[in-house]
């Protein structure tokens, strides 16, 4: 790892390169100022940390201030990102489980996504590579730890939650990309609910004006309500796929506490 940290208002950034994933990432870490409680921070990892670390660092920093009306508690605000030359390609093999076969539907237009199905390297980076070395160096209270992704790495995390579902408490899905290689996800779920799990709490999100993604997100919570697993769904009103992360940050943070 690339020990020369920067450190910026309570924030470190540093490079981690990951024998397991064979990439480096761009990580930062955001620390509240307060003396941790006995048990530690909760923690919040956050996929596509360079898009979204930033607001999800401002929302948990504002309104820990005042936890009693916000209901946000201070905490540890994990980014996890791609370096911008490599972003593009990436995201895809990372966030995509691996597959005999991909459809892509015809909105793609054919476009080159890159290669695919990198998702079991990059959940063992995360598991035995980051945790452990988050874990060992910042105060983290291991009992509420949340993971959040937008688009497909909310995918991402859903396909964590189906199939390593004891690494975090809390999953935080914002328009997911359910669609991904013809529902393929719909199948890691209902395998996952076969075995009659110990619950996590889940929160789906989406904007209103996201057309088909509304549509997978309610038909996912459905399945696992009706399988008695309790999943919270909140569609943002006059949002769309772009403009809907800043909008449910709040709400996401506080469903995690």
């Amino acid at each position: 790892m690339n020990h020369s940290a920067v450190t910026l208002e309570n924030c470190e950034q540093f490079t981690f390169p990951s024998v397991l994933a064979e990439y480096s990432y761009e990580i930062c870490v955001s620390i509240p100022k307060q003396t941790p409680p006995a048990e530690g921070f909760p923690v919040h990892y956050v996929l596509d940390g360079s898009f979204y670390f930033q607001h999800a660092r401002d929302v948990v920093r504002l309104q820990s201030r005042n936890t009693l009306k916000t209901q946000i508690e201070p905490a540890i605000v994990i980014g996890i990102g791609h370096a911008e030359e490599t972003m593009h390609a990436r995201r895809f093999y990372d966030f995509t489980a691996p597959a005999e076969s991909y459809f892509y539907p015809e909105r793609l237009h054919g476009r080159t996504l890159g290669p695919h199905g990198g998702a079991v390297r990059f959940i063992e980076f995360i598991e035995q590579e980051l945790k452990p070395y988050i874990e060992s160096k910042y105060p983290i209270n291991t009992r509420k730890q949340s993971l959040f992704g937008h688009s497909l790495s909310g995918y991402f995390a859903l396909w964590v939650l189906f199939t390593k579902p004891e690494l975090f408490q809390v999953y935080l899905a914002s328009s997911p990309s359910i669609w991904w290689n013809n529902h393929e996800l719909t199948q890691y779920a209902q395998a996952y609910l076969d075995t009659t799990p110990d619950q996590k709490r889940v929160l789906l999100t989406v904007g209103e004006h996201e057309r088909f993604m509304v549509d997978d997100a309610a038909a996912l919570s459905l399945a696992l309500n009706n399988h008695h697993y309790p999943t919270e769904l909140y569609i943002a009103p006059d949002e769309n796929h772009a403009s809907v992360v800043p909008t449910i940050l709040s709400r996401a943070f506080r469903f995690a506490q």
